[in-house]
């Protein structure tokens, strides 16, 4: 079967890729609007649903909880193929291209789709779909009022990538403050100890104004240390907590274990998500970390056979220019060839294929993958195991480096 594909989609999905969005995260955050397209609709159910290179992430969802689904086994990818316009299909289970898959030939039994592009600027970045076990119609002005939701979802996740832009900012400027903090308490520090000299040897110097002046030096500097101290103190405890945008080798494995663990069960995959080190709670950046990891998964899974393995290792290694989160995705796949493999680690791109299980490739995600770890300033590396598979391993710097 001929999957769409957008014209503009190696755009789309870096335009995805911007907004920095943790897919995994969010929880059912637009179940309001999603609620009332289903009402609006007259229809049972409905979804909000983003779709990156691999996968169709369910964000919000009314009636039918949504889960992670493969891209070609969704019919959101019809929706952003097009030009803008909504997609409906008025009874999948006499269409060809859905009847046989298990959400329309089995529970729930789904027979209607309505979907609406989530456009952002040019770009179709998901879709708001309302569905229903029956048959239905939308008329011109439900159609006109479930484009303003899709707007106002794209509009509130615009607002998301704007607080992440913030956020981020914001940890510059705490890093800034503790440089300050830092900076002003040798200073601070002179000016006490000469006060303290001051009234030990005022009295013999019979100075009462030098007193005075020196004992409100000593009272103002004593101050502006304790809140320096103060300021210093509270950076540390949120250096030690995850902070906004942060997560940690153990949530990470969750996570990883949590999302595709099902899509290796449909293959009979041993899928493990291992940590290795002792610096599994250390605190570091997860901007665009899952789309990284993500597609790197879900591409071992696409060409893994049935029966196989899937390993996902995640360390924090000390260097000596600091510490790097190295993660390696093995599979028992068929390999690559010789020239697959010096295309790769020379940074060009694979020819799409299919999986072992004849699931689609749309032929962008390792090229979205090298250029966020480039952005990242880390590296990707590629070997062909010694007993069969591909080893994948990406190396990202972590905390602050050291200066070479």
């Amino acid at each position: 079967m001929q999957y769409p594909v957008p014209a503009n989609e190696m755009e789309r999905i870096m335009t995805l890729a911007d907004f920095n969005l943790d897919l995994a995260s969010f929880n059912n955050d637009f179940a309001g609007l999603a609620r009332l397209a289903a009402k609006i609709a007259g229809t049972e159910m409905s979804h909000v649903n983003l779709i990156d290179a691999f996968m169709q992430w369910t964000i919000s969802f009314y009636g039918l909880e949504g889960d992670l689904k493969p891209r070609e086994e969704s019919v959101c990818q019809y929706t952003i193929a097009g030009n803008g316009s909504p997609f409906e299909v008025v009874d999948m289970s006499a269409d060809d291209r859905f009847k046989e898959r298990d959400y329309v030939a089995d529970e729930p039994f789904l027979k209607y789709y309505y979907g609406v592009p989530l456009r952002y600027e040019q770009y179709n970045l998901g879709s708001l779909c309302v569905l229903d076990k029956n048959c239905h119609h939308i008329t011109p002005e439900k159609a006109e009022m479930l484009s303003a939701i899709a707007e106002e979802i794209v509009h509130r996740l615009a607002m998301y990538k704007h607080m992440e832009e913030q956020k981020a900012e914001m940890r510059e400027v705490r890093e800034v403050q503790k440089k300050v903090v830092h900076d002003i308490r040798g200073p601070l520090s002179g000016i006490l100890g000469v006060s303290n000299m001051l009234v030990e040897q005022g009295n013999d110097n019979t100075m009462d104004e030098v007193l005075e002046f020196a004992g409100m030096i000593q009272q103002s500097s004593q101050s502006l240390i304790q809140l320096a101290d103060e300021i210093m103190e509270n950076e540390h405890r949120r250096n030690v907590a995850l902070g906004a945008g942060e997560t940690n080798i153990v949530l990470l494995r969750e996570k990883l274990a949590l999302l595709y663990a099902p899509q290796a069960r449909v293959k009979n995959l041993l899928f493990t998500v291992k940590a290795v080190g002792t610096l599994i709670d250390m605190p570091f950046a997860s901007k665009r970390l899952m789309q990284v990891v993500g597609n790197l998964v879900s591409n071992a899974i696409k060409f893994t056979p049935k029966f196989g393995k899937v390993t996902v290792a995640l360390e924090i290694q000390v260097t000596d220019n600091g510490k790097r989160l190295v993660i390696e995705i093995a599979d028992t796949g068929a390999g690559l060839t010789d020239e697959q493999l010096h295309t790769l680690n020379n940074g060009g791109p694979l020819q799409t294929a299919p999986g072992t299980a004849g699931e689609k490739g749309f032929g962008f995600g390792l090229t979205l993958v090298r250029h966020l770890i480039n952005e990242m300033c880390g590296t990707l590396s590629v070997e062909c195991m010694v007993d069969g598979g591909t080893c994948f391993t990406v190396s990202l710097p972590v905390g602050k480096q050291k200066q070479a």
